[in-house]
């Protein structure tokens, strides 16, 4: 534990942007897991909101940097990918 009065406080600050980060990364992974079960379904209407939601989630924490820019554009081509791939077989 550091005695400096700032390294203190720094400390409670890293452990509140830990926690709101693995809150964020968890959305992400709930919103993708029900994407896909959505399409793997084939519930392609349903399937199709909820990956939009999943993209604006990821888009909207790329922003605040929480995960990196590259990272979100290759989960959301994923999910788009199997998403029209969907479509395409039924």
């Amino acid at each position: 534990m550091p005695n400096i009065k700032s390294s203190k406080k720094d400390v409670i600050r890293t452990k509140i942007r830990t926690l709101r980060n693995k809150s964020a990364k968890s959305a992400i992974k709930t919103f993708v897991k029900k994407g896909r079960a959505l399409v793997e379904a084939g519930d392609l209407a349903a399937a199709e909101t909820k990956i939009r939601d999943a993209q604006a989630l990821i888009n909207k924490t790329a922003s605040r940097g929480i995960i990196h820019k590259n990272q979100a554009a290759r989960r959301t081509s994923r999910l788009m990918k199997k998403l029209a791939a969907a479509k395409k077989n039924g």
